[in-house]
């Protein structure tokens, strides 16, 4: 029975696989659950040679040590535990002697037990080989599968990472064997499962790429994703950068979808690290040759010449021609001799036109160009016999407060001014005589053939009103005008077209004092008038309105006499004293402050009626000087007057009794006096 065991002890030993796994099933579920990671070493054969003659086959020829045979047997079928990764494998050679086994290191279960020293040192060795899942810096991986919906990542770990297809879209040509940047997201779901992200490490890598660009100013390939406002969403590197419109192209696009899901080459020209916003721009990679090409072009031009160009750009100011390479602007003055409101009268865009070579700046690569010189000037084309004093017709092209251009023919315009327009002083805006395409008949004031200009009038059309104006308004003569404007010191009234005059603010009125002239007229209101003064050399009038009526001073001269009293209404009432008015006669006075104290030691004030004192006339300032307080000041002056007669008078009788009474105490007291003597 026990040969029959050594044999097959012997055969179940020769039978055994080199193959070790590289990774136990109790170190695994040690280290991480549901992590499976194998790796298949192969080692050398173990041979084991066995002579007849060993001491292993006296061993298991005594009955006596058949459990031994027994244990070593299952011994033997305990595997090695080596991991190796990214290492060579290293050849381990199994010599098995019964002489130098010991059946002390193996414990109950047939595992092989080791110190704790071992067992940390075995476990660092393993965890050597392996990347350190918990670095949160970008690191490769391998594509070693791909299902419908998800990429399983190798990055050399105990298990494979997954990452949703989404995070490839932008890689339509993604295959297994493609190396990847990923991001450790986290060491393992809630099944235990290895969470990586691509687009986090794209992103990363890629905002470091987009600095790199910027800073080397290297050329990067982005994809056009969609429009926005104002310009472009460009995908570079992951990264979502802005393509303004104006960095699209040279030249303006009208079109921005052309460019929606094209590949194109752009220069990284803004970063804005704070919100992580990039600007590339397309124009850039090619304003390098461009500019090449300009000083070429340049660099070969003349003024004078003439080139054909097509419409590039139509603005308000201007039009913007392709010269092929090179652009130069025809301004809105140079594209026609007539006047234009806006240069898409004249081209419109992608036009092939010719144009001359004003000027042009090599330096600032600036090109001057005109389209109305290449041809005739309308000027040459103006009426030789034409002079000064000849009647023109034209229409009204353009108006401005100072005065109307007028187009006689096509390029040919005359200023009328607007002092040409009226031959009234008062002068107005052009607007108030014309209107824009107005058809107007003028007189040519002067003419200028070299320096193209011409002035015209349209007053000269009508008789001049200041050359019968002696007939007209004589002095003295009465008229009724229209108050056309205010001065501090008067008021201007129109009589008739071209005929002003000044009313002075002193002959507005006999008797109120007008401190401006709006207190007495409004603009616009008619006013009569009398002609004071005719100065028709300086075309001037003096007019008065208060002398329409005859000077009520010399009535009032007899009225307000000196020392007269009357009854007036106080009117207003101020620091320097009070203003009384007379309604009878229309007139005001004025009362002095320490003449305006009431009787019980009051003041005047507004709206009372009291009796006033003149004190003072004088008809050549028109001026009435007034007296409250002197009424009641001389009654009071009168009573004590009449008291202090009255007083004297009592006085003086009194003074009389006591006289008398004196003299005849002093003849009885002498008559007492003598009887006394005698006795």
């Amino acid at each position: 029975m026990s040969k029959e065991k050594e044999t097959k002890s012997a055969e179940e030993t020769e039978a055994m696989t080199p193959e070790v796994e590289t990774a136990s099933t109790a170190k695994v579920a040690t280290e991480a659950a549901a992590e499976k990671i194998t790796t298949e070493v192969k080692e050398e054969t173990v041979n084991t040679s066995v002579d007849d003659e060993s001491p292993v086959e006296k061993v298991v020829a005594d009955k006596d040590s058949e459990e031994s045979v027994v244990e070593e047997a299952q011994a033997e079928e305990i595997t090695e535990e080596l991991v190796v990764e990214e290492a060579p494998v290293k050849e381990v050679v199994v010599e098995e002697t019964t002489e130098e086994f010991d059946w002390d290191d193996y414990a109950e279960g047939g595992l092989t037990t080791y110190t704790s020293k071992e067992y940390k040192n075995f476990e660092s060795m393993y965890n050597a080989t392996l990347p350190d899942e918990n670095q949160a810096g970008v690191i490769d991986g391998t594509i070693i599968n791909l299902t419908d919906r998800e990429a399983i990542i190798d990055i050399g770990g105990k298990s494979e990472g997954v990452i949703s297809l989404n995070e490839f879209r932008y890689n339509p040509d993604l295959k297994v064997g493609d190396s990847v940047e990923v991001l450790i997201d986290q060491q393992e779901d809630r099944t235990g499962q290895l969470v990586l992200s691509h687009r986090k490490a794209r992103s990363i890598r890629s905002w470091d790429r987009v600095n790199s660009a910027h800073d080397n100013e290297e050329i990067v390939n982005g994809f056009v994703k969609c429009r926005t406002k104002g310009g472009m969403i460009v995908d570079v590197f992951g990264i979502e950068a802005f393509l303004p419109g104006s960095q699209i192209d040279v030249k303006p696009i009208r079109d921005y979808d052309v460019y929606v899901g094209k590949t194109m080459e752009f220069k990284v020209v803004k970063i804005n690290h704070d919100f992580k916003n990039v600007v590339v721009s397309h124009k850039a990679l090619i304003e390098a040759d461009i500019e090449l090409q300009k000083k070429e072009i340049i660099g070969k031009l003349e003024k004078g010449q003439v080139l054909e160009g097509a419409v590039k750009n139509i603005t308000s100011y201007g039009v913007f021609i392709d010269l092929g390479g090179v652009d130069g602007l025809i301004h809105i003055t140079d594209l026609s001799w007539s006047r234009i409101n806006h240069p898409n009268e004249i081209v419109e865009l992608d036009q092939k036109i010719n144009v001359v070579i004003l000027d042009f700046d090599e330096a600032k690569t600036r090109i001057q160009l005109g389209l109305k010189q290449l041809s005739a000037h309308p000027w040459d084309a103006l009426d030789k016999d034409l002079k000064v004093s000849d009647r023109v017709k034209g229409k009204v092209v353009v108006l401005a407060d100072y005065g109307a251009f007028i187009e006689i023919l096509p390029g040919v315009e005359g200023l009328v001014h607007v002092s040409e327009m009226s031959w009234s002083t008062h002068l107005r805006s052009a607007q108030d005589f014309l209107n824009v395409g107005a058809e107007v008949e003028a007189e040519i004031l002067t003419l200028d053939r070299e320096e193209r200009k011409m002035s015209l009038g349209l007053k000269q059309l009508t008789l001049d009103p200041w050359a019968d104006i002696t007939a007209k308004y004589p002095a003295k003569s009465k008229h009724k005008g229209i108050v056309r404007n205010f001065t501090n010191f008067g008021v201007f009234v129109e009589l008739e077209e071209g005929v002003d005059g000044l009313v002075h603010i002193s002959d507005l009125s006999w008797t109120k004092k007008v401190k401006h002239p709006s207190e007495f007229t409004s603009i616009g209101a008619e006013l009569e008038v009398v002609v004071l003064e005719l100065d028709t050399e300086n075309r001037r009038l003096s007019l008065g309105h208060k002398q329409v009526e005859d000077n009520p001073w010399d009535t009032y001269e007899t009225i307000f006499a000196e020392g007269s009293e009357h009854e007036g209404e106080v009117i207003n009432v101020h620091d320097k004293g009070s203003t009384v008015l007379f309604k009878a006669e229309g007139v005001e006075g004025f009362v002095p402050g320490r003449h305006s104290e009431k009787e019980d030691g009051s003041k005047l004030t507004k709206g009372e009626m009291e009796q006033f004192r003149v004190i003072e006339f004088n008809k050549g300032s028109r001026k009435i000087v007034l007296s409250h307080t002197i009424l009641f000041k001389e009654n009071l002056a009168a009573e004590k007057a009449a008291e202090k007669k009255s007083t004297a008078k009592s006085m003086k009788a009194v003074q009389s009794k006591v006289e008398k009474s004196t003299l005849g105490d002093i003849d009885a007291l002498a008559e007492l006096k003598d009887k006394l003597e005698k006795n």
